[in-house]
């Protein structure tokens, strides 16, 4: 039993790339989905699909490379099942000089530190990756 699924996925997410992996299946909930498809969006992985099955399925996540160099290369977890961070839209941090992004779980839903930033709103700081 995972405590800490966001944490396990990008866990997973940065092992299959230093171990250089085609792609990745994880377990399906609503919370990796929308991380994932952040993750893609800013092209630090691949295509983000779901695969249904029982009982709620997989996502399937293609890990991109640059040359020979995996295109993720740090992913820290902020806010932990034990210690929760909350921020404002005053100190969500820009991640290694704005060249990585920070994930952050806002009312509107989960989205980038820049995009929620540019929407006036805080909310809890999952994770920064560069």
């Amino acid at each position: 039993m995972v405590n800490d699924p966001i944490g396990d996925l990008l866990i997973q997410i940065k092992n299959a790339s230093m171990a250089r992996k085609p792609s990745i299946e994880v377990p399906h909930s609503r919370v990796k989905m929308a991380v994932a498809k952040i993750l893609s969006e800013e092209g630090y992985v691949g295509e983000v699909t779901h695969i249904q099955g029982q009982p709620s399925g997989t996502i399937r996540i293609a890990m991109r490379y640059s040359g020979d160099a995996p295109v993720i290369t740090g992913v820290k977890r902020m806010s932990k099942p034990g210690l929760r961070v909350y921020v404002n839209r005053a100190v969500i941090p820009t991640v290694v000089g704005g060249m990585g992004i920070a994930i952050v779980s806002t009312p509107q839903g989960i989205m980038t530190g820049n995009v929620a930033r540019k929407k006036g709103i805080g909310g809890e700081l999952l994770c920064t990756i560069w």
